[in-house]
């Protein structure tokens, strides 16, 4: 994807020029854990002729705050991440995929998780304070960079530990841990009773209160975006939920809408809340924008950060995101794409800087990588030289356009032991390759191709009629994986075993 850096370039310039002549807009990144695009009543997916289709997870979820804000906006139907959280969110801070930054697993806080054949080179520190990260690099620039939520960026006593280290300001919530001990504040987010390792840290104010951790994260970041409007500096805020990742705990707020359903199970029900008191934050933060007359200058990116895991079903099958296959941690559908709505808080402003459509399902492939050369733009900020950015720019496809000139192409490298183990997955246009390592047994098929265009559910094999193009696919992957210096899974002997024919 590097060839449309030129583009990118050339727009950045241009974002540079603008913004000397109009007042920075505010970025705000609402990342939500472990959310696949079948976890909301917006329906992400589309039908043959583009439209919006609805299944019948759509009519489970709750998420009417989504459904406005989509309205708004440009919503996705494509969009990919990495299968787990941490290579995603490396991806997210930096634009480059996760075969470069090697961060191809997520990161347990406490010692290297490389598992019995994942390799030994992979980055289990993760971020780094000499990155060049959006917060180091919009903070260079003159934005508050705020964090809220959970980093999972690096392990304990890593640079990457605490996102202050990283170009944010402010830290709020976030350290090495990926999941909460518990959401609820009478359990101290953990810290009181529940997983005391798993602890959310500097919330004691609300220890011991009924404040749900979402909503407590929000009002946190509320709070911030006062501090940043009443100091008149442009603001950059990456609230990070931990909904709606395990411990699936009820959010009692929400709870009376899903009891009526006897077929789903307790923690089924659970999962829902977590999803309705996300929407529910999402509504806060846009109302809460317009409110202080910030609506129209700042600009909202929504996201998951890998597919979605509700309890729901078998981890490979089709459950838990269905139509898609596979949930997190999967080489399937259901394992790397996720849910993605970009729009300004308040549409139609005469300061913005990077039109957006309002009301669009674009259906062009595009990847978390991308968030980065777009924001970088918005901003004018350059890229260093010395960076590489493996994501394109979005700006033709917030039109709501197609953009001819778009590489529609995405990998995501998984060289770890997890429910799906030790692939690379490689999607260029309508056709999707799943490269197998099986380091423990490598009589197992290599690789498997499907037709996405005919058959997005990915169940019928076609490497049988397609020899030429699985051939094509397997070449341009191993290609890309020796440009970005890849990490590979290890035999017996603990060698290096790259992708063969």
């Amino acid at each position: 994807m590097n060839k449309a850096l030129p583009a990118a370039a050339a727009f950045l310039l241009n974002g540079a020029a603008l913004a000397a002549q109009s007042p920075r807009p505010n970025v705000i990144l609402f990342v939500v854990d472990d959310m696949g695009p079948m976890d909301t009543s917006l329906p992400f997916l589309a039908d043959s002729c583009g439209r919006p289709q609805r299944f019948p997870l759509n009519g489970w979820y709750h998420t009417p705050r989504m459904e406005r804000f989509a309205q708004e906006g440009v919503r996705f139907s494509q969009f990919y991440a990495q299968s787990v959280s941490s290579p995603s969110r490396v991806s997210l801070l930096t634009g480059q995929n996760a075969a470069r930054h090697r961060t191809t697993n997520w990161i347990r806080s406490e010692y290297d998780n490389r598992d019995d054949y994942g390799p030994y080179d992979w980055n289990w520190q993760g971020l780094r304070a000499t990155d060049y990260t959006l917060p180091r690099l919009l903070h260079e620039a003159g934005y508050r960079t705020i964090h809220v939520g959970k980093a999972h960026l690096g392990p304990v006593g890593s640079e990457g530990e605490f996102p202050e280290n990283l170009g944010f300001d402010v830290n709020i919530a976030g350290s090495s841990i990926g999941e909460p001990g518990s959401y609820l504040g009478e359990n101290g987010y953990g810290a009181i009773r529940g997983t005391s390792s798993r602890a959310v840290p500097g919330l004691e104010k609300y220890h011991g209160s009924d404040t749900f951790l979402t909503e407590a994260l929000t009002l946190e970041a509320l709070a911030q975006i006062d501090r940043a409007a009443d100091d008149g500096v442009p603001f950059f805020l990456y609230l990070s939920h931990y909904a709606v990742h395990n411990p699936f705990e009820t959010d009692r707020r929400f709870e009376a809408r899903y009891l009526q359903d006897s077929l789903k199970s307790r923690s089924a029900i659970g999962y829902a809340t977590l999803v309705e008191g996300m929407d529910k934050s999402l509504g806060d933060v846009l109302d809460h924008l317009r409110l202080r007359g910030l609506a129209e200058n700042t600009l909202v990116v929504f996201l998951g950060d890998n597919g979605g895991d509700a309890p729901l079903g078998p981890a490979r099958g089709w459950a838990s995101s269905a139509p898609l296959r596979g949930k997190k941690g999967s080489e399937f559908e259901g394992g790397i794409r996720v849910p993605c709505i970009i729009g300004w808080a308040a549409p139609g402003g005469g300061m913005q800087l990077l039109p957006v459509a309002r009301g669009t399902l674009q259906t062009q492939v595009a990847c978390i990588m991308d968030i980065y050369p777009t924001l970088m733009r918005l901003v004018g900020v350059s890229v260093p030289e010395d960076h590489p950015v493996d994501g394109q720019d979005l700006g033709v496809l917030l039109t709501g356009k197609k953009d001819p000139a778009r590489e529609e192409v995405f990998m995501c490298h998984l060289p770890h032991r997890h429910r799906g183990s030790y692939y690379t997955t490689y999607r260029n246009g309508p056709w999707k390759l799943i490269y197998y390592y099986n380091p423990a047994h490598p009589e197992l098929p290599q690789s498997v191709l499907f037709n996405l265009e005919e058959d997005p559910y990915e169940t019928t094999d076609v490497s049988g009629l397609h020899p030429g193009i699985k051939a094509r696919l397997l070449k341009e992957m191993t290609a890309r994986l020796e440009r970005e210096r890849a990490a590979y899974p290890v035999d017996f002997e603990g060698r290096p075993i790259p992708p063969r024919p």
